[in-house]
This record gives structure tokens, C-alpha cells and sequence, in this order.
């Protein structure tokens, strides 16, 4: 059996393959896990004698099938977590993330199954991040264009919010941007400020930062997808 800081590796190492070309360096494991270079050596050591990564020496690791097998249940249970959190018990979005990373190593698997049907099988969690289906497919998890990197008048569609800064999420859903927001970019200023412009004509000035926090998609490409082109 895995303990919870050996899945917590897995997933970590499955988001960083995702965002990078693997293998993925022991030096950005340990940052991204939070420990020293040698303490990740030594989990990643124990991760390869269970056949759930291989190591490239000078070079980093890469998931086995197994291992990402692994990485996809966790991450399945943190984001049906996460959902459940806010659909079925009140919680905000802004506070979901801490309590599913608990919960996400001690839920059965017939919990999980109970807990998909009681929200009619969610594709995506409160965030934006698609959830593994219960198959543990391999899911489209490659981020999408920042908002920040978007030029004045371009129409876009929020997709994802990063779910790790809770006092950015609180701001954002108090300004009234969450998945699946329409906005126009109105001006890029250069003291560091993107200004959008919502559906309801409202205009909200975001810094840098946080727009760096918000993936977006064109809503050229969305009237496409909808009239078929």
C-alpha cells in the first residue's frame, strides 16, 4: 500500500510531466513538494524499486503506466473532492483545495463511486480541472493560454482558474470571474494591469499575477465549436 506522501509525489510528478517535456528533474519534485533535493532522491528512489517511475540518470524521471495510473486515481478523488465540497455541502471554492488534499488519500473506492453518481459523473471540478473519468484515462490536463498573454479587444472564455491562492479565488468570484466567464481584454496597461470587460458591462482591473491565474480559451473558437466549422 502507498502512503499518502508517495501519492502526493505521483501527482505532482504527473502535473509537471503535463507542463514540461519529461523526464522531469529531482530538483523540481523536491520544489514543487516542498522538501530538500536529497529528500526527494531518496522518495524517488523507493517510487522506482515499486515500479512506479523510471529514472534517467542526469536527466530525471518519468512515470511507469502504473505510476500514472496511480497519479490519475488521486487526482480523480481530489477533484470529485472538491466538487462534492462545494455542490453537496456549502463549502466556497476558495477553500476546497486544503480539505481535498487530506481527503483525497483516505476515500474508498466505493466512496468515490457513490460520491460521482450523487453528482451525475462532473467532468470538470469547481476550478475548471477535468476530472479523470473512472476508467483513469489519460485526460487533457495541458494548460491552457493565460489571460495575460492576451493582446486589448480579444473575446475570451475563462476555462480554468489555478485553485492554489485562496485569497485570489475569493477575489475573483467577487468580481464575478469563474469558469465559463465571458470577457473582453479592454486595455493592457503598463504598470502591470490587464482591465477586462464582463458580460454585464462591468470593468474589472486585474494585476499581473492574478491574471496569470486564469486559462482561457478564444469565444472564436467556442462559436466555432458550437456552429460546427
Amino acid at each position: 500500500m502507498l502512503s499518502a506522501k508517495m501519492e502526493d509525489y505521483l501527482k505532482a510528478i504527473y502535473r509537471l510531466e503535463r507542463e514540461g517535456d519529461p523526464p522531469v528533474a529531482t530538483s523540481t519534485i523536491a520544489e514543487t513538494v516542498g522538501v530538500t533535493p536529497p529528500t526527494a532522491t531518496s522518495m524517488v528512489e523507493k517510487l522506482e524499486d515499486r515500479g512506479l517511475l523510471e529514472r534517467e540518470k542526469y536527466k530525471g524521471v518519468t512515470l511507469t503506466p502504473e505510476g500514472e495510473t496511480v497519479a490519475l486515481e488521486v487526482i480523480r478523488h481530489h477533484r470529485l473532492l472538491e466538487t462534492f465540497l462545494t455542490e453537496e455541502l456549502g463549502y466556497d471554492w476558495s477553500e476546497v483545495h486544503e480539505e481535498a488534499e487530506i481527503l483525497e488519500h483516505h476515500i474508498s473506492e466505493e466512496f468515490e463511486r457513490r460520491v460521482a453518481a450523487a453528482l451525475d459523473e462532473p467532468t470538470v471540478d469547481p476550478h475548471g480541472d477535468p476530472i479523470p473519468n473512472d476508467q483513469l484515462d489519460p485526460i487533457d490536463d495541458v494548460p491552457a493560454a493565460v489571460l495575460a498573454d492576451h493582446g486589448e479587444g480579444a473575446r475570451l472564455e475563462v476555462v480554468r482558474v489555478r485553485d492554489r491562492d485562496a485569497e485570489e479565488l475569493t477575489y475573483l468570484d467577487e468580481v464575478g470571474i469563474t469558469p465559463g466567464t465571458e470577457l473582453v481584454v479592454e486595455e493592457i496597461a503598463p504598470i502591470g494591469m490587464v482591465t477586462v470587460r464582463l458580460a454585464d458591462g462591468e470593468t474589472v482591473s486585474l494585476p499581473d499575477h492574478i491574471a496569470d491565474a486564469i486559462q482561457v480559451r478564444s469565444r472564436d473558437d467556442v462559436v466555432a465549436e458550437v456552429s460546427g466549422a
